[in-house]
């Protein structure tokens, strides 16, 4: 059975019922792929931490987040292509199988290496074990990818967003416990037990992922006809064809960068309303909030305009962050941080679903990486510019210069309310941003392409045959797979 006939078999209410064939099957893929994910960012924070505490160096942890985030850019159109051109277990097995040794070979040298050789930062040992780590983090992110056109291929346009939704909440999961054992391994065992860890989950998620049989519809790979080739020109070709298609990537490239700024003076703003302890516990219970908000998805989908809704949910975002540091309040703090990650899974899975809608399945891994590789370059860059920003100019304006004098009455004095008046500027940003967007034809544009139900053409891809509409979609059909044959 082809993907375009699983779709319609799907159930009518739009619910997702463990019952159903393809819900069972996309449960095991999820588990699968937030475990491993889980120890795969682990793996990087601890990475970061472990540098840090031996060398002291804040140079080689900045060293370390510039190599993920080049490594991010660099890989996400051939990630894609990998995801597009071979069966989606395929992908996933060998994505876990070359972290797996790249793991193994990151323990072995850890074990191998004097303690003391680590605390140099110049120590070729050292940046070997740091490399070794980051390449098996990142073999882990053609599984995200894949995980997403999974989703296209289980599921019809009625329970997509409920399954995105799912996704939100497992990615809520693995976000409170990457934040909290990340630090405790550390702190137990240096990287020992950060890289047992992994080589004990990878190689369960193997074992797991090769007994695991697939339906049908993920038995092919979804570009089978089309020679293999990154092939970006097409991509870029694919992308300009759908209306608004370079506004949403646009919308979120500087959406992104609006928040690499509250995520990199978060901490530091929280950390001057509380102890270190009471920080990590609060920011541990509030990532409850982003596991809620995705079973509410899960439940209730995302409406019928998710290009609307991701807009809105932005609304929400961003007044939350304006509110949040208005007074000096842990209240405050930890109830606009609440609302921002509760409704943080909305936007993910209403982005998620207007893409697997309205790009043709057969391009989606190269959209998806071209998308994320664009979208990723701007919050570690924000990241980097918003700091030394924050503290050699805000600081001081609300210490002792001229916004103490001017709004320090009311506002607040001192570091914390530096940080506090940037944090308000971009939630202004942001605010503006989306009003904008929401103003925009270009919204209009996506807007009636998703309510319309098709797909753009794929003006990169090799033409196919005996085209059928399905679910909205022009998507060919494709030759089954060979009974038996593995997925």
């Amino acid at each position: 059975m082809s993907t375009n006939e699983t779709h319609t078999a799907s159930d009518g209410a739009g619910r997702l019922r463990l019952q159903d064939p393809e819900v069972r099957t996309f449960a095991h893929l999820l588990v699968n792929t937030s475990l491993v994910s889980v120890t795969n960012f682990t793996a990087w924070f601890a990475v970061t931490f472990w540098v840090y505490l031996e060398t002291g160096s804040v140079f080689a942890a900045g060293v370390i987040s510039g190599i993920f985030l080049v490594s991010m850019v660099g890989t996400g159109v051939w990630f894609g292509s990998l995801v597009d051109h071979h069966r989606k277990k395929t992908v996933m097995q060998v994505s876990a199988v070359v972290s797996l040794g790249f793991y193994l070979a990151a323990l072995g040298l850890y074990v191998a290496t004097p303690a003391a050789v680590f605390t140099d930062p110049t120590s070729v040992q050292l940046w070997a074990l740091v490399l070794l780590v980051m390449a098996g983090v990142m073999a882990g992110n053609p599984r995200s990818i894949a995980m997403t056109t999974v989703v296209t291929a289980l599921f019809d346009d009625g329970r997509r967003d409920k399954a995105n939704g799912l996704a939100g909440t497992t990615s809520g999961i693995s976000h409170l416990v990457t934040s909290v054992i990340s630090g405790l391994l550390v702190a137990s065992s240096g990287m020992l037990g950060v890289l047992v860890l992994a080589v004990v989950v990878l190689a369960a998620a193997v074992g797991h992922l090769h007994r695991l049989r697939v339906p049908e519809s993920l038995a092919e790979a979804a570009a089978a006809d089309e020679p293999k080739k990154v092939d970006l020109r097409g991509t870029i070709r694919l992308v300009g064809s759908i209306p608004g298609m370079w506004a949403l990537i646009g919308f979120t490239l500087l959406n992104n960068f609006l928040a690499g700024g509250l995520m990199a003076l978060a901490d530091p703003y929280g950390l001057s309303l509380m102890s270190v302890q009471a920080w990590g516990l609060a920011w541990g219970l509030i990532s409850v909030f982003m596991i809620l908000g995705g079973l509410v998805v899960a439940k209730r989908g995302v409406g019928r305009n998710p290009v609307r809704t991701l807009l809105v949910v932005n609304l929400v975002m961003w007044g939350a962050t304006f509110l949040l540091p208005v007074q000096h309040s842990v209240v405050l703090l930890v109830a606009g941080f609440a609302v921002y990650l509760f409704v943080m899974p909305f936007a993910e899975a209403s982005e998620q679903t207007v893409l697997q809608k309205v790009v043709p399945y057969e391009r989606q891994g190269r959209v998806l990486g071209f998308a994320h590789s664009v979208e990723m370059v701007a919050a570690p860059l924000t990241a980097f510019l918003i700091s030394p920003l924050t503290e050699f100019v805000f600081q001081p304006f609300m210490t002792d210069g001229a916004g103490a004098d001017l709004i320090g009455g009311w506002f607040g004095t001192g570091p914390a309310r530096g940080i506090a008046l940037v944090l308000m500027l971009l939630a202004v940003l942001g605010l503006g941003l989306t009003a904008a967007a929401l103003a925009s034809r270009q919204y209009r544009a996506m807007s009636r392409r998703y309510l319309d139900g098709a797909a753009a053409p794929d003006s990169g891809a090799a033409p196919v045959v005996d085209e059928v509409p399905v679910a909205g979609a022009v998507v060919g059909q494709r030759e089954p797979a060979l009974a038996g044959a593995p997925a």
